[in-house]
């Protein structure tokens, strides 16, 4: 090819390349003007649906729950489409003593606080640990539940906000092993009275085994509101002489559990239960009937809150929420047992199938009981719990070896019904000692009580001589006593 021929050829092949460029550069330029295309579709935001963080969120819950309850509402509310919409991927529940709940509250390891009762709650809310509800699920599920029941407040509410809401509904009393009480041929108890009767402590006598079981109040709410339930009942000094007697007549087990343990295997006659505890009672073993002394009971409101500092707000009240509507279900369990706060449960097909439950319900809600002040409980109540702890429970022994020389002396006809209640008085009277901070005679009387509860829970040395101070008073009473009985 001659050079004429290679120039055109080169200006040809110029030509197209600079034509494929433009091309190029016309489908290139504007792509590269445009957004990139995300990878997968964003999913639009529906109506009413909250934020939720790129990861699942883990909700905290505190409470003084068995493990029961918590183990079966985490299955189900996990489950639930409340916990997919707010990205709920985990429940972690805490259970904990009272005592520590403000730790946790305040370092921010909690989003709700669940169980324990209404005093402990009211405590809180006293301190304000406790954050109101706001969110229009949460307080629509807590008008479900009544204002009150009974004159018994189910709800904390300040300035038209709500603080706590019952979860669930609980009376107070006993459980009895209808076996054992045959074979101690004891008459079944109706009041707390009858459990701090000569005729209980028989089996100490007869076979040297308590027929009553009871708890540490400083480890049982329970068994405290029972406590407290007695004191404003009879009144500040029949009612520790009632508590006196019964701890005489009593093992005393660490917590509220082993407590209705000891009841189902036979270990005692009768128990002192929360109710639910004695409705699982009956379901374990056909000779346990739980009652409710009539006239002598509360009913209380177990509440559910948002606590204060809470990282997930929204989340946590979806779970309050929940807990009041579909999460009722958990307490039909028959391993659980509980009676609902939102009684609409039982229009439900699992509510339904629970008629002995619903029974139960209807009878608490006819059973008459008392006027109880939840403020003066509260005034009160630390230093309530570490009495009956120092002079009832560290010192049992001595007690009730002073109660069985007592009761066989009388049942031998060695003394008078007259000289039993002198003895009686004696060992049940109010006790004086010596208080460390003043160096003066004391004797703790309901005003006295509240008088120092501040100082007893914020100064430990005081606390720890004040409880030296009561068992050694009580002990050299019991001795006292015992010498005497003996001579």
């Amino acid at each position: 090819m001659n050079s004429s021929g290679k120039l055109e050829a080169k200006t040809f092949a110029l030509i197209a390349i600079a034509v494929v460029a433009v091309a190029a550069a016309a489908f290139i330029i504007p792509s590269l003007m445009k957004p990139p295309t995300p990878s997968q579709p964003t999913q639009p935001e529906q109506p009413g649906q909250p934020a939720q963080p790129a990861q699942g969120i883990t909700l905290t819950v505190i409470s003084r729950h068995p493990t029961d309850i918590l183990v079966k509402a985490r299955a189900m509310f996990l489950a639930s489409d409340v916990a997919k919409k707010y990205n709920v991927t985990d429940l972690k529940t805490i259970v904990i003593p009272a005592g520590l709940w403000e730790q946790y509250i305040k370092r921010g390891e909690a989003d709700v606080a669940w169980g324990g009762g209404p005093t402990l709650f009211d405590s809180l809310f006293q301190r304000g640990l406790l954050a109101p509800l706001t969110s229009k699920d949460a307080l629509d599920a807590a008008a479900q539940v009544p204002d009150s029941i009974m004159g018994v407040p189910m709800k904390r509410t300040k300035d038209g906000k709500v603080y706590w809401v019952a979860a669930a509904i609980s009376s107070f009393g006993f459980t009895v092993n209808t076996r054992r009480l045959s074979d101690y041929n004891l008459k079944t108890p109706r009041s707390w009275r009858d459990l701090a009767s000569p005729e209980l402590g028989k089996p100490l006598v007869q076979f040297g085994v308590a027929a009553l079981s009871i708890a540490d109040p400083t480890q049982s709410t329970s068994h405290t509101r029972m406590y407290e339930i007695i004191l404003q009942r009879y009144g500040w000094e029949e009612g520790w002489k009632i508590l006196a007697l019964m701890a005489a007549n009593a093992n005393v087990y660490s917590g509220s559990e082993a407590a209705r343990d000891a009841v189902i295997q036979g270990d005692v006659a009768v128990g002192i239960t929360i109710d639910f505890y004695g409705y699982t009672a009956q379901q374990v073993n056909p000779d346990c009937k739980y009652i409710i002394p009539p006239g002598e009971s509360i009913v209380n409101g177990d509440p559910i809150a948002l606590v204060n500092g809470s990282k997930y707000p929204e989340a946590a009240q979806a779970f309050i929420a929940w807990v009041l509507t579909e999460g009722q279900k958990v307490w039909l369990d028959p391993a659980i047992n509980r009676l609902p706060a939102n009684p609409k449960v039982f229009d439900t097909p699992e509510g339904a199938k629970r008629s002995d439950l619903k029974k139960a319900y209807e009878e608490t809600m006819n059973t008459p009981s008392i006027e109880f002040n939840d403020t003066l409980a509260l005034m009160y109540e630390p230093v309530m719990q570490w009495y009956f702890r120092a002079t009832l429970i560290e010192v049992n022994d001595y007690l009730k070896a002073v109660w069985k020389a007592l009761l066989s002396k009388y049942f031998a006809g060695a003394i008078s019904r007259e000289q039993f209640e002198g003895y009686v008085a004696n060992l049940t009277a109010p006790l004086t000692f010596t208080d460390p901070a003043t160096g003066k005679q004391a004797t703790l009387t309901m005003d006295y009580a509240i008088s120092i509860s501040d100082k007893f829970q914020s100064d430990a040395s005081y606390r720890d001589s004040l409880i030296a101070a009561w068992k050694q008073a009580v002990v050299e009473r019991y001795t006292r006593l015992l010498n005497q009985l003996k001579g």
